[in-house]
């Protein structure tokens, strides 16, 4: 089954686009938690980082990659997060990995 994301992936939803290659889809959130607030997913159906296989993990530095140079586009270098849900106990509510990447403002949340 597919998921909102792999329909906005095959062009089915509408979504604001502000990255895309062959292999990576980054989108603007429709619910920002900050001003910056972008997905990034790899295009390939994985359901969640616990699925990723060993074949995966260079799909997954290029997401680094792709989030370090939005980061630097939407000018949050200086301090933002990059984080993923995985698993519904973890509030993973769409099962296609996925990364929030987030900041524009102070960030005051510690989770550790």
């Amino acid at each position: 089954m597919t998921t909102v994301f792999g329909k906005i992936i095959a062009g089915k939803l509408p979504a604001e686009k502000v990255f895309e290659n062959e292999r990576i889809l980054a989108i603007k959130d429709i619910h920002p938690a900050a001003p910056v607030h972008i997905l990034i997913m790899p295009k390939k159906e994985i359901k969640d980082l616990q699925s990723v296989q060993e074949e995966d993990l260079p799909l997954i530095a290029e997401i680094v990659q792709v989030a370090q140079k939005l980061a630097s586009d939407f000018d949050i270098a200086d301090g933002y997060r990059l984080l993923t849900n995985s698993g519904s106990d973890a509030g993973q509510s769409v099962f296609h990995l996925h990364f929030h990447l987030i900041g524009g403002q102070r960030l005051t949340h510690q989770l550790a």
